[in-house]
C-alpha cells in the first residue's frame, strides 16, 4: 500500500513540479498538492522516518525542496533548478540518482 502510494504520488509531482516550471501552474497550486500529499501520508500513521527505496528518497527530497525553497528562488536559482531537475529525471527514470539527495519521510 505504502509503495503504491508512493508511486502514485510521484507521477502527480512530477505533473505539477513540470508545469510549474513550464509557468503553466502557479506557484500556489504546487504547494497546495504538496499539503494535501503530507495529509494524506498522515493518515498511513508509518513510524519509520527511513525511506524504503531510493526512489521514495528522491520523492521526499524533491517534494522538502519544492516547499521549502520560496516561489521566486525556484523560478530565478539556476543550481536549484538543476539539482530539481535532476530529481525530476529520476523519478522519471531518465537519470542516475542525483548526489546529495537526502530525502527522510516526515
Amino acid at each position: 500500500m505504502l509503495e503504491q502510494f508512493i508511486e502514485h504520488k510521484t507521477q502527480q509531482l512530477i505533473y505539477y513540479a513540470s508545469r510549474f516550471f513550464r509557468g503553466r501552474m502557479p506557484h500556489t497550486e504546487l504547494h497546495l498538492f504538496i499539503w494535501d500529499t503530507l495529509e494524506e501520508w498522515a493518515q498511513f500513521g508509518v513510524q519509520l522516518k527511513t525511506p524504503q527505496s531510493l526512489r521514495e528518497q528522491v520523492f521526499w527530497h524533491l517534494l522538502h525542496q519544492l516547499e521549502f525553497w520560496p516561489e521566486q528562488q525556484l523560478i530565478t536559482d539556476h543550481v536549484l533548478r538543476q539539482n530539481i531537475q535532476h530529481c525530476l529525471s529520476y523519478l522519471k527514470g531518465c537519470g542516475a540518482i542525483p548526489l546529495d539527495c537526502v530525502g527522510i519521510r516526515p
